[in-house]
């Protein structure tokens, strides 16, 4: 078995909780610089275990609220001459959230890509297409960093123009990609229309996917349209961006970097913690960022801790899958319902297409949740008996997930409008 780094991917439970506690302790000396973290606590005395980072100090959690309530330099703990790079979020609707980095932090983080890119099977040998963007989105330099600490040669093509996209890698014999699942499922559209065959037509070994939710049945369906496999990666900007967990070559959950995050799962209602192997909101404390520590921060991703030792060898946890967000969730009919069920439901029927999106609207003073799905091309002919059986079918799945009966739309495939950024799935238009 091959590590970017064996003595701290493998390290014992006891040297890395040990590990944990010392940085922790570190972290929350050094974050009562920052004018937020100072007005909460004075950072008196040591913490003796990682269980009293809640039960000893009560340390309250961090969200992305208080981060743009303190925009923008509120939770810096250094002097802005050290700062050399931050990242940010768009700030449509309010202050961005925005995260400062030094050397040491831009050193971290891009060892944490290789080290996770290596983990996937990413090698030196290989020729890596990072299509994302580039900015302010930590997409793109992210991975880019980690691509150049790892040495294999980068092809920084950014986000969209698909055509161009395949052409660069036919052109330079590209091995590796990295992209959205969404976007990945509109790629491989554009192979077909150009009669380019991912399979035979490029060298393609494998799929680095990421940044947005997607269930396993999406994962299952963009292997089988390249024919490699397509390993899951898990950042948020807040954690620095990418790098904070990948799978392995075993594909069974992401291992999380312990010795730079510490991770708690908590009941997003109580905010109490739950046994590992169940589902709850992700919390995570930073260990290794010296100019924007951040402690607890609710990550408001839902996912659980994987039990279990990974045949990898690597001792750092696991978690799964990210299955959606406490933000996404919306409320139709007095049912809590995530997009990422209605998804789950709708990649399991053979004749769907890549795209769908749930529309909510007032109807008659009502309520209604509408789902419209692209069907297939080879399916979306004039019999409308069988569309009319189709779209029986998937109320009544769908129905039978949510407890919430939908309006499915069947429509043409590439009828519903699509981005270059994360898919959008939900739309809120009822009447307040």
């Amino acid at each position: 078995m091959e590590f970017w780094e064996k003595e701290l991917e493998t390290l014992p439970q006891d040297k890395l909780t040990r590990l944990q506690l010392d940085r922790l302790n570190l972290v929350i000396q050094s974050a009562v610089r920052s004018p937020y973290y100072r007005s909460l606590f004075s950072g008196n005395g040591d913490l003796e275990s990682l269980r009293d980072i809640r039960e000893v100090n009560g340390i309250p959690f961090t969200t992305k609220q208080h981060l743009r309530d303190h925009f923008p330099y509120g939770f810096l703990t250094l002097p802005r001459k050290e700062l050399i790079r931050l990242h940010s979020s768009s700030g449509t609707t309010g202050n961005p959230t925005v995260v400062f980095h030094n050397r040491h932090d831009i050193d971290s983080w891009s060892n944490l890509m290789a080290r996770s890119l290596f983990c996937a099977g990413v090698r030196d040998t290989d020729v890596f297409q990072n299509i994302v963007g580039y900015g302010l989105f930590t997409g793109g330099l992210g991975f880019q960093y980690g691509i150049e600490r790892l040495g294999a040669l980068s092809i920084p093509a950014g986000a969209g123009n698909s055509a161009r996209q395949i052409k660069l890698m036919r052109d330079y014999g590209t091995t590796v990609i990295h992209a959205i699942p969404s976007y990945l499922a509109r790629l491989y559209d554009v192979f077909l229309a150009e009669g380019v065959n991912p399979r035979t037509d490029t060298e393609l070994r494998m799929l680095i996917i990421g940044a947005e939710p997607h269930t396993e049945a999406q994962r299952q369906r963009i292997q089988e349209m390249f024919g490699v496999k397509a390993y899951n990666s898990f950042g948020l900007s807040e954690m620095n961006g990418p790098g904070v967990a990948f799978e392995c070559e075993y594909q069974n959950g992401l291992h999380i970097w312990e010795d730079a995050f510490l991770v708690e799962i908590v009941d997003p209602e109580t905010l109490e913690p739950v046994p590992d192997g169940e589902y709850g909101e992700l919390v995570m404390t930073t260990l290794d960022r010296q100019a924007m520590p951040l402690i607890r921060y609710r990550t408001r991703d839902i996912t659980r801790i994987l039990p279990g030792i990974c045949p990898c060898g690597r001792t750092h946890r696991r978690i799964d899958r990210i299955t959606g967000r406490t933000d996404d969730m919306f409320i139709i009919k007095g049912c809590n319902i995530y997009p990422m069920q209605v998804e789950g439901i709708l990649l399991r029927v053979a004749e769907v297409g890549s795209d769908y999106v749930i529309r909510l609207e007032t109807i008659d003073d009502q309520d209604e949740m509408i789902v419209e799905v692209e069907v297939k091309k080879d399916w979306f002919r004039g019999d409308l008996l069988f569309l009319d059986q189709l779209q029986k079918r998937l109320t009544h799945m769908i129905r039978d997930e949510v407890l919430v009966t939908p309006r499915v739309k069947l429509v043409e495939p590439g009828s519903i409008p699509k981005g270059e950024g994360k898919a959008v799935r939900v739309f809120d238009n009822r009447q307040n």
